[in-house]
């Protein structure tokens, strides 16, 4: 289960933090204005590039930890007997 998670991970990581790029360098401009009525807009912006930035940590490392923590080893009474390969049917 640890590898499925490792290898699960490793390939959501790069569209998460892609994703979470894109959304905090659009909002940056938002935090960093200035002018009339800039203080709302800013603070507006801090809360986006903060909440997209705890969002994606808590993702990538928090979700994975507590799938690991929570998820069952084995199910009970589930059938453990091994699968046997198909046999390839020979065409008439």
């Amino acid at each position: 289960m640890i590898d499925a998670l490792v290898k699960a991970s490793s390939q959501r990581l790069r569209p998460i933090v892609m994703t979470t790029g894109a959304m905090v360098l659009g909002a940056l401009p938002l935090a960093l204005t200035s002018g009339a009525e800039a203080e709302s807009r800013t603070q507006i912006g801090w809360v986006i590039v903060g909440g997209m930035s705890l969002v994606t940590l808590l993702t990538v490392f928090v979700v994975p930890t507590m799938y690991a923590l929570l998820a069952r080893a084995a199910v009970p009474g589930a059938n453990m007997a091994v699968a046997k390969e198909q046999p390839e049917f020979a065409a008439k």
